[in-house]
């Protein structure tokens, strides 16, 4: 691949202060340099008024919902409420795993996705298929409450591990969903193979209440489904018992932590380098949970990345507006450091800072420019308050 520059407004290196009128220079793929003055190598491309930044990263979807017009169900309905619904699509005569997967990867890179944190529950190959599609890791669902489904599903999950492409992960749905046997297998298999590991954790009040006295609108879920096992759940458990398993894997993340509670928050961030929390802030308020605890999060040192979820509790996978959604929900949290969740804390959370997140020398060129107004003086606040989709992208260098 020939050298080549581009030149924009500005430039959001994210680990460094911006740079007014800023040069990026890509070779082989990879940002061969950042500077404020003409690099003089290569062609130069000055892209005008844009902000040019890392490409962002969805920490954690659903791609097989891609295709719903909107999301199931109701704002404000319970999770064992939307759940129901979930089993019903998926049930649908005229479901189309490989067109949905497909929609969402397209989706994605038009609103300027270039990293994906997704939840598989179906063949490595529908992700790869793409001529074009953003750096993904499959995180391999599973889902077996029984001990008596403990074998097989492991033996699943690991073939499914085999057969993905590196890198790939393991996600031991919920509490609701998964025997603590088969999480201790799992986390097992994960350390063994260097693997990342996400579960739903803390995500409504339903599961801690389920996990508190094994009762509740989950265990009639459950039940309903012939899932209950009553020796699945210890009385008095909580999630706190699901972070110390999580803890043995070496990296975890914890989707959605709604409800954590305090001590649990400080347990995260003991272990920032290997734990991180995944805030959806739309799927949030599409449940109408209760605040989510950022302020805590933050105060405490957790690492806290963004995701969309999936298209079942939100009605796009555009990442730029759950920034958006952060830094108009949490006057605390500036648009430098809710665009740094889409990016950086965001490849830290998944294991692939040391590639993707920043605009940093030797990283693959994964970039995106944003139109901006060009009086704007804060390069942050203009990217927030850009319309519409990007103007480009580019993936390993090359534009699409």
């Amino acid at each position: 691949m020939n050298a080549f520059t581009l030149r924009a407004r500005w430039v959001l290196p994210i680990d460094v202060p911006p740079i007014a009128g800023g040069y990026v220079s890509i070779a082989d793929g990879r940002i061969a340099a950042i500077s404020a003055v003409d690099p003089g190598t290569g062609p130069i491309e000055d892209l005008g008024d844009v902000v040019l930044l890392p490409g962002l990263i969805n920490a954690h979807t659903h791609l097989e919902f891609s295709t719903l017009a909107e999301p199931l169900g109701v704002r404000g309905m319970s999770l064992p409420e939307w759940i129901r619904l979930v089993i019903g699509d998926r049930k649908r005569g005229d479901r189309d795993a490989a067109s949905a997967i497909a929609r969402g990867l397209r989706e994605s890179l038009a609103s300027g996705v270039t990293t994906i944190g997704e939840i598989a529950t179906s063949p490595a190959g529908l992700y790869t298929s793409a001529a074009a599609a953003p750096a993904t890791v499959l995180f391999q669902e599973a889902i077996g409450f029984s001990a008596g489904r403990v074998e097989s599903v492991f033996g699943e999950v690991e073939r499914r591990l085999d057969e993905a492409p590196h890198p790939a992960g393991i996600s031991p749905h919920a509490p609701y969903t998964v025997h603590p046997r088969l999480l201790e297998r799992l986390v097992q298999l994960a350390a063994s193979r260097g693997a990342p590991v996400a579960m739903h954790l803390a995500e409504s009040r339903e599961e801690l209440e389920l996990l508190a006295s094994g009762s509740g609108p989950f265990r009639e879920l459950l039940e309903e489904r012939s899932m209950w096992d009553a020796r699945a759940i210890a009385p008095g458990s909580r999630p706190l018992d699901y972070l110390r398993r999580l803890a043995k894997a070496p990296r975890s993340l914890v989707i959605h932590g709604n409800y954590l509670a305090a001590d649990e928050i400080e347990f995260i961030a003991q272990r920032r380098e290997r734990m991180s929390v995944v805030y959806c802030p739309r799927t949030h308020a599409y449940f109408g949970h209760e605040p989510y605890p950022l302020a805590a999060m933050r105060a405490a040192g957790v690492r806290v990345a963004l995701g969309t979820d999936g298209r079942a509790s939100n009605p796009d996978l555009s990442v730029l507006e759950e920034v958006r959604q952060v830094a108009n929900r949490f006057p605390g949290v500036s648009p430098a450091d809710a665009l740094r969740m889409a990016m950086l804390d965001a490849a830290e959370a998944l294991g692939l800072a040391g590639d993707v997140g920043s605009l940093t020398v030797g990283k693959r060129a994964d970039l995106v420019a944003i139109p901006i107004n060009a009086a704007h003086a804060d390069p942050y606040e203009s990217v927030l308050e850009s319309v519409g989709e990007p103007r480009c992208v580019w993936l390993g260098g090359n534009r699409l």
